[in-house]
């Protein structure tokens, strides 16, 4: 990875966490909680995926982290812009069809909506997607296998919590939601 790719990744990143920080401001109140216990449960993966990820010498005890997966080519690091930039557009836009029901935790808001319009109408996860999306990018435009373990602990840490926040929609919302989980796939339209 070039010098330039490296910046403006970072950059991305940067402008993307500020812009999610700003919009957490006048979420509703929220009703219900997730225990300490659980919340950290995905948040110690998530946090160690994103050290392994962002972390600019992570191969001092295992070397082989910071090896290339993939052959040498211009195209996959442009490739890769495209989708972090795609995955993090498309996790703006959940974060605004969700509005004032967003939560960095599972929490359930006060006055919570069920909401299926825009991204969730494909995906019933639409922030988790295009993050994921986001970071599958930055690993294709890094070319190191430490990219790729710290997708795979991210993507594992996102699918705990989505399923632990399905059994919360599910209470809330019943057979709306049930419905809402048959017609649509969780990560991937009309594959997972």
């Amino acid at each position: 990875m070039s010098f330039p790719f490296d910046y403006a990744i970072s950059l991305i990143w940067l402008a993307w966490l500020i812009y999610w920080w700003v919009s957490s401001c006048g979420t509703k109140a929220a009703a219900r909680v997730d225990s300490w216990g659980t919340l950290l449960v995905y948040r110690v993966p998530l946090v160690i995926g994103v050290l392994l990820m962002l972390a600019v010498a992570p191969g001092r005890w295992w070397p082989w982290l910071l090896q290339p997966f993939l052959p040498v080519e211009a195209a996959l690091a442009w490739i890769g812009m495209v989708l972090l930039l795609l995955g993090l557009a498309f996790a703006c836009w959940a974060r605004v069809v969700l509005g004032r029901n967003w939560s960095a935790t599972v929490q359930l808001k006060q006055d919570h909506e069920l909401v299926t319009a825009g991204p969730y109408h494909w995906v019933r996860h639409p922030i988790y997607t295009g993050v994921l999306l986001g970071l599958l990018g930055t690993a294709l435009v890094r070319d190191q296998w430490r990219c790729l373990l710290a997708l795979a602990i991210i993507a594992a840490a996102f699918w705990y919590k989505l399923r632990h926040e399905e059994a919360w929609m599910r209470e809330q919302f019943g057979t709306a939601y049930v419905d809402y989980m048959r017609r649509t796939k969780a990560l991937i339209p009309g594959v997972l």
